[in-house]
């Protein structure tokens, strides 16, 4: 596989984990309550955290 098409699919990775993100927050604000609603945030800002580092090393590489 060239560099290139490496690239293209740690891509678009982060952005499958970015996509993970934004429905988990969701549902970790509007429908969850409790302890779960805790451990839904914080499993939705890893992966926020981990897309963010993976797309800018992608980009910057």
């Amino acid at each position: 596989m060239s560099p290139g098409m490496l690239k293209m699919w740690i891509s678009i990775a982060g952005m499958a984990l970015m996509f993970l993100a934004i429905i988990t927050i969701y549902f970790s604000r509007y429908k969850l309550k409790g302890v779960l609603r805790f451990i839904t945030a914080i499993v939705a800002y890893i992966f926020l955290i981990v897309a963010g580092l993976t797309l800018l090393i992608v980009f910057l590489a």
